[in-house]
């Protein structure tokens, strides 16, 4: 009895801790649990990243587009205390196709681990919009271009609002990420002159995602308005960057028709990155940098997410780009939505407020049912362990009982072995024959028995067996009642419900899903109502009857 009120007190515990631990805000009704992993099987960052803007791909397979609102505009990014909200922009969300590209400002990102992660929470449709495209980054981001725009020259998304100052390439709507420039050759982007975009004392950094058409060579980026300016290009299949006398080249062929993610980093020499991996470094001093620049001069192929920062990006920065951004990304690991207490709360709401009246009566004869079944489960277990244990108990005596059979041990043992069914066919043998004795003993007879007498002790066991057999199956056939009549019970309410609520649907002449979907499910509720009293009645009732058994076989 201890130990099954420790267990339901632990078990109450725990339920309790889960009720309690609440959601950033009941409003939203859906949230998703986003890992971030910088593990070797993730991203495999070597040391912590700060302020770093990550891509986080929704679809069908990881998002319920249905939830939220058309446009995304319910979308909020939570950081791991439940608490603090980050900033983020939508490159993307279409809620028809079911597809979405978000930005995530996360402010610190930890090596090698797993444990990191952000919520997204979404289902309110009263939210308003919240997204913060210039927050979403940090103060040396010069220049991000999403490509997204269909008509208008590539827009900066960042505070500094520089945007292209001309574009003769085509947006392509098959980008890596969302839009992104397609060249032909003949076209070139050209980015504006302006002081938010010139290197200053933390360095300089130029990154893209890059797909060429061929392995002709093609000036990538280069800076106009210095000569001795950056200049990145592709040469017999490599990234060369150069700047003055210095120049670095890539030790790894770029592959046509692939998109590779590019990154050129200047301070105390020139380094090039391709995919996130080091492949070419240039030591020295690097003249003074312009600021205006031209992408794409003589490139046959697409660009997307061109970014410039005024600082030079740390090799773990760019790495977390190029496993984070693309299709087969590394860093983001997407959990199953969970729904929030009030938003259960209305489901069950809806549907027991559906429920008819025949369904709450079958619903009620299944509580008691379940009453019934509870407490013949409860009660048959503590029986048949008190049993074997007195049971063990008179066996391990049975030599020093045999051994005595005065009356007046008689009258005390009873006590001593109260729940024991063998104590009582012992005693009941025990019994007839000290009956037995006295006789022979007053007519003087000699004490032995005769084949009757022993047939006629045989016969007192056997019905004192018989009635322990009655005892320990007493009340089992209530648990047989739930188990086959539950599953029943709470059919026959589903049939009824269903007929009802088709009844009301003809009657009113109004067939669609909202009018169906709520009878329909409250119908099902008696079928769940019946499978939750025979499923426990049936596992209790399986092992009540295998201890019944051990007993049985220790009495004959």
């Amino acid at each position: 009895m201890k130990k099954f009120a420790a267990f339901a007190l632990v078990l109450v515990c725990l339920l309790a801790s889960g009720v309690s631990n609440a959601a950033w805000n009941a409003e939203w009704k859906q949230r998703t649990k986003l890992g971030l992993n910088t593990a070797t099987d993730g991203a495999a960052t070597t040391a912590a990243v700060d302020t770093v803007p990550v891509l986080v791909r929704l679809h069908t397979g990881n998002f319920a587009f249905v939830e939220a609102k058309p446009d995304g505009s319910d979308l909020r990014f939570i950081a791991a205390d439940d608490k603090t909200p980050l900033k983020h922009h939508i490159e993307k969300f279409d809620g028809l196709n079911e597809l979405a590209l978000v930005w995530v400002q996360v402010p610190k990102l930890a090596a090698g681990n797993k444990a990191e992660f952000v919520w997204l929470y979404y289902g309110n449709p009263n939210a308003a919009p919240a997204e913060d495209a210039k927050g979403s980054y940090d103060a040396a981001q010069g220049l991000v271009y999403h490509f997204g725009e269909r008509e208008a020259a590539p827009q900066d998304v960042t505070a500094n609002a520089n945007n292209a100052l001309r574009s003769s390439a085509k947006v392509s709507g098959s980008g890596l990420i969302g839009g992104g420039l397609s060249f032909d050759g003949t076209g070139e982007l050209a980015l504006p002159a302006t002081p938010s975009l010139k290197a200053g004392e933390g360095g300089f950094t130029v990154s893209m995602w890059l797909k060429p058409a061929d392995a002709s060579d093609a000036q990538i980026y280069t800076q106009t308005d210095s000569p001795n300016a950056l200049r990145v290009s592709l040469r017999g299949g490599k990234l060369v960057a150069e700047s003055g006398t210095l120049a670095a080249t890539s030790t790894a062929l770029i592959t046509p028709g692939t998109w590779q993610h590019v990154a050129i980093t200047v301070k105390g020499g020139l380094a090039v990155y391709l995919d996130g991996r080091e492949v070419a470094r240039a030591a020295g001093a690097v003249p003074e940098l312009g600021n205006a620049a031209v992408v794409g001069k003589g490139f046959k192929g697409e660009i997307d997410e061109l970014q410039v920062s005024t600082t030079e990006r740390g090799a773990d920065w760019i790495k977390l780009a190029a496993l984070s951004q693309g299709q087969d990304q590394k860093l983001v690991v997407y959990s199953p939505a969970e729904v929030s207490e009030a938003e259960s709360a209305s489901y069950m709401k809806i549907l027991l407020s559906a429920v008819t009246l025949d369904g709450w009566i079958v619903i009620g004869i299944l509580m008691v049912m379940f009453v019934l079944s509870v407490y013949v489960m409860f009660a048959k277990t503590m029986f048949v362990q008190a049993a074997k244990r007195d049971n063990e108990r008179f066996k391990s005596q049975f030599d020093q009982m045999f051994a005595s059979i005065a009356t007046t041990e008689e009258k005390r043992e009873p006590t001593k072995y109260r729940y024991s069914s063998l104590y009582r066919l012992y005693a009941s043998g025990a019994e007839e024959l000290r009956h037995r004795f006295e006789a022979y003993a007053k007519a003087g007879r000699e004490m032995v028995l005769t084949d009757a007498s022993i047939n006629a002790i045989r016969a007192t066991v056997d019905a004192r067996l018989v009635r322990e057999l009655q005892g320990l199956n007493s009340m089992m056939v209530l648990l047989t009642i739930c188990i086959a009549g539950g599953p029943f019970l709470g059919l026959l309410g589903t049939v009824v419900g269903v007929m009802i609520t088709f009844a009301a649907i003809a009657a009113a002449g109004d067939v669609n899903v909202n009018a169906i979907a709520p009878g329909i499910a409250a119908a099902l509720v008696a079928t769940v109502a019946g499978l939750a009293v025979a499923i426990p009645a049936l596992f209790g009732y399986n092992y009540l009857t295998s201890k019944i058994s051990e007993l049985t076989s220790d009495m004959q």
